[in-house]
C-alpha cells in the first residue's frame, strides 16, 4: 500500500503493553481499551490495515533482500562501505551464526522484519475489524481480504525460511496459560496446508478485486485476487519441491519437543498436480483480467531499431512504471531508487560527484556464463559457438555496433550472445542505451555510450569504494528512464524509481512450466510456457533450438533434460530479482551450485589482455545446515518447546 508508514501510531499504541512478554509468540496486548480505540473509528483502523501490510520486507534494496545478495549472482569488494548494510553479503560469505542471526525475520533483527510481530498485527486486525460502526460491509470485507493474505504470506516467508514452524492461528489473550504461549512448531505439511487454507480464504472473498491498474496510484500495491493466486501458485511449487517434499536428510533430526518428525521423508508426486493445477488456475485468473508479458511502449523521443527494441522489452518488464501489465504485484513500499544508482557505470568524465552512477552491485562471471548464445542455447551445448576459445579477444565490427563499440576489443564470451544478455549486464566496451541526458536515439553518439571498464579509465575503479569487484554492472536494474545528466552532476536527481515486483508473469509461466514437467513430465503445455518467455525475449522455441543447435538436441524429451532447461530458464529470466537463491534452496542445489569459486575479472588490468584475467575473489561455501535459517538462542531459552534447525 503506497506511502505507509513502518511504525504507525496503531503499531506504538499496542507495543506499549508488549514489554515483558515480547519474547513470547502472538500474545494479545492486555490494553484491551487501547486496541478497542483503534477500531473504534474507520480512520483509526485504517492505520492498522497500514501496519499489517508494513512488515512486507524491503525487497526493492540489495542490502534488505535476501534473495538477492546471499547467493552467487552478485559480489561485493570487501570490505563494504561503511554506509551501507552487509548483513546478506556476510550470509554469501558463509558468516551466519544462531547467537544473533543474519536476517532474522523471526524476532526483526540484522536486516529482518519481525515476521512473529506481523502475524500478532495481522491476528489482532481480523478479531477486531468487526467493530469498526463507520464502514460499508464490502470495504469491510476488501480489508479482510488483504490482511488474510498477508497473514498467509507472512507465514510462507517463515516456513521458506525457517522450515517447520509455529502457526499463528490467533491472537492469544494476555491470560493465556504459560503453556498456551510455549508453542510448538507445526509438521512442514501442515504448515502449507494452513497457509493454502488461508489464501483459498482470500479468493473467495467476493469484496477482493481482482486487479488494480497501474494507473490507480492511491491503490496500487494492495492485494488483489490475482495477487493471492498467484502466490498460492509459488507456495504450492515450493512445497512440492525436492526440498520439502520427500527430503529424507531430517528423518531423526527435525522433530519437535514431544519427538513428533517435522518433516516428512515420503516423497509425493501429488504435490506437484496440485501445484500444477494451482499454477494453471493463476495464470488463467490473471491473463483473463489483463496480464500478460509486456512489450516496451516508449515514445516518440525514442530513436531504436530491432536489436535495442527487444532489450527493452526485456528491461521495461521489470522496471515500467505506469499500468505494468506483466507485474502482478507491484510493492510500492519498496521502490527500486538506491539499487539503481548502485548498478550504473560512469559513463562520461563530466560526472564526478558523489551522486554520479555509482557501480557497486557486481553479477558474477557465473551468472554472465548462464545466458544463453544468439541461438538460445547454454554457451557450452552450442555447437556453432565455440566455448573453448570464450575468454579469447575479438574486436567488434559493425555488425555488433548496437551491442559491443564498433572497432572495441573484448572477449569472444560477450560476442552472439542472446537478447536477455545485453538487456541484462553492463559490461567494458558494451552498449549500454540511454542513460546520458535523456538521449535514446541509437544513431547518435549519446544513444551508443558505454562503459570502459580498464584501469584508469572512466568506467573503472577511481577510489577505495564504488566500483564493480567482478566488472559488470546488472544493467536489467536500470529504469530506461533513469539517467545521468551532464548539467547537474547529480544521477540521483534524475532515477526514476519504480515499485518492487514481488512477482510477474515470466515467473508464473515458468513455474507453470516445472510444475508441468514434474507431474507428467515433457509435454506440449510444459513447452509452450517456456516458449512465452522465449519469445520475447527474442528466442526460438525449445525444440527449435535444442534441435537445430545444441549437443544435446533431445535433451527437452526428457523429464531430467526439461528441468534442466526451466532451471537455467528461470535463472536467465528472473536474474537479480531474488529468486534464484531461493530456488536452488527448494531444488536442493544450493550446496552445490553455492560451493563454487566466485569469478570476476582483473579490474585493476590496464590493457585488454592484462583485464580479462579470471580473478577468483572468494570461494564460496554452502553448508547442509545452511537450507534452513538458524532460530535465535534468546527464543529457545524464552520458549522450552521450541526446537532448533539441524546443524545450528
Amino acid at each position: 500500500m503506497k506511502n505507509i508508514t513502518m511504525r504507525s501510531l496503531t503499531l506504538s499504541v499496542y507495543l506499549l503493553t508488549l514489554g515483558a512478554c515480547s519474547n513470547y509468540l502472538d500474545v494479545m496486548p492486555d490494553n484491551v481499551p487501547t486496541i478497542e480505540h483503534a477500531f473504534s473509528l474507520r480512520s483509526s483502523a485504517e492505520k492498522f490495515l497500514h501496519t499489517c501490510y508494513s512488515y512486507l520486507p524491503g525487497n526493492g534494496s540489495w542490502s534488505t533482500n535476501p534473495g538477492f545478495s546471499s547467493g552467487d549472482e552478485v559480489w561485493y569488494y570487501s570490505p563494504i562501505s561503511a554506509q551501507y548494510s552487509s548483513d546478506y553479503i556476510s550470509l554469501a560469505r558463509g558468516l551466519q551464526n544462531a547467537t544473533d542471526p543474519i536476517g532474522n525475520y523471526w524476532s526483526g533483527r540484522r536486516s529482518g522484519k519481525p515476521l512473529y510481530e506481523a502475524l500478532r498485527t495481522c491476528n489482532i486486525f481480523l478479531e477486531n475489524i468487526h467493530k469498526v460502526p463507520d464502514m460499508e460491509p464490502f470495504e469491510q470485507q476488501r480489508w479482510i481480504g488483504e490482511v488474510t493474505f498477508l497473514k498467509a504470506y507472512y507465514h510462507f516467508l517463515l516456513m521458506r525460511m525457517y522450515g517447520p514452524i509455529p502457526l499463528m492461528r490467533e491472537a492469544l489473550p494476555i491470560s493465556a496459560a504459560s503453556e498456551e504461549v510455549r508453542v510448538y512448531r507445526a509438521p512442514i505439511d501442515e504448515c502449507v496446508d494452513y497457509v493454502v487454507s488461508l489464501l483459498d480464504e482470500a479468493i473467495t472473498n467476493e469484496s477482493l478485486p481482482n486487479r488494480i491498474a497501474g494507473t490507480e496510484t492511491s491503490e496500487l500495491g494492495r492485494i488483489t485476487k490475482a495477487v493471492v493466486y498467484a502466490i498460492k501458485a509459488k507456495v504450492l511449487v515450493t512445497a512440492a519441491s525436492p526440498f520439502f517434499n520427500g527430503n529424507t536428510d531430517y528423518n531423526s533430526l527435525l522433530v519437535d519437543a514431544k519427538g513428533s518428525p517435522l518433516f516428512n521423508p515420503q516423497y509425493n508426486e501429488q504435490k506437484w498436480e496440485r501445484a500444477a493445477t494451482a499454477c494453471k488456475e493463476a495464470i488463467a485468473f490473471c491473463e483473463a483480467n489483463g496480464y500478460g508479458l509486456s512489450r516496451f511502449r516508449g515514445n516518440s523521443s525514442y530513436v531504436i531499431n530491432d536489436t535495442i527494441s527487444t532489450q527493452l522489452d526485456i528491461r521495461s518488464a521489470l522496471t515500467e512504471v505506469n499500468d505494468n501489465i506483466e507485474v502482478i504485484w507491484p510493492n510500492v513500499n519498496s521502490s527500486v531508487s538506491k539499487n539503481q544508482h548502485l548498478s550504473m557505470p560512469r559513463l562520461s568524465s563530466y560526472v564526478f560527484s558523489g551522486n554520479d552512477p555509482w557501480g557497486l552491485i557486481s553479477p558474477t562471471l557465473k551468472l554472465v556464463e548462464k545466458y544463453y548464445t544468439k541461438n538460445g542455447v547454454p554457451i557450452e551445448e552450442d555447437t556453432s559457438w565455440d566455448y573453448n576459445e570464450r575468454y579469447s579477444l575479438r574486436i567488434a565490427g559493425d555488425e555488433d555496433k548496437f551491442i559491443i563499440a564498433d572497432g572495441e576489443q573484448t572477449v569472444n564470451l560477450h560476442f552472439d550472445r542472446e537478447p536477455r544478455f545485453y538487456a541484462s549486464i553492463g559490461f567494458d566496451r558494451g552498449i549500454w542505451f540511454g542513460n546520458w541526458e535523456g538521449n535514446y536515439n541509437v544513431n547518435a553518439a549519446g544513444g551508443l555510450l558505454f562503459p570502459r571498464a580498464r584501469f584508469g579509465e572512466i568506467s573503472a575503479r577511481i577510489d577505495v569504494d564504488g566500483y564493480v569487484i567482478t566488472g559488470y554492472w546488472p544493467k536489467k536494474l536500470v529504469n530506461i528512464e533513469t539517467f545521468a545528466s551532464r548539467s547537474t552532476g547529480n544521477m540521483l536527481a534524475n532515477i526514476r524509481p519504480y515499485p518492487w515486483p514481488e512477482i510477474r508473469m515470466a515467473d508464473l509461466y515458468l513455474l507453470a512450466a516445472e510444475a508441468s514437467n514434474e507431474w507428467e513430465g515433457p509435454s506440449d503445455e510444459a513447452l509452450s510456457w517456456v516458449n512465452l518467455v522465449r519469445e520475447r525475449a527474442g528466442l526460438q522455441s525449445i525444440e527449435s533450438s535444442w534441435t537445430a543447435f545444441s549437443s544435446n538436441p533431445d535433451k527437452f524429451r526428457s523429464k531430467e533434460g526439461l528441468r534442466a532447461i526451466i532451471q537455467q530458464e528461470r535463472t536467465i529470466e528472473l536474474a537479480f530479482e531474488g529468486v534464484r537463491y531461493w530456488d536452488l534452496r527448494r531444488w536442493k542445489r544450493a550446496h552445490v551450485d553455492l560451493n563454487e569459486p566466485i569469478v570476476g575479472w582483473n579490474i585493476e588490468g590496464e590493457t585488454a589482455a592484462t583485464y580479462y584475467r579470471r580473478t577468483v575473489l572468494f570461494n564460496q561455501q554452502f553448508r547442509i545446515q545452511d537450507y534452513l535459517w538458524p532460530i535465535e538462542h534468546a527464543e529457545l531459552r524464552i520458549n522450552g518447546n521450541l526446537t532448533q534447525n539441524p546443524g545450528w
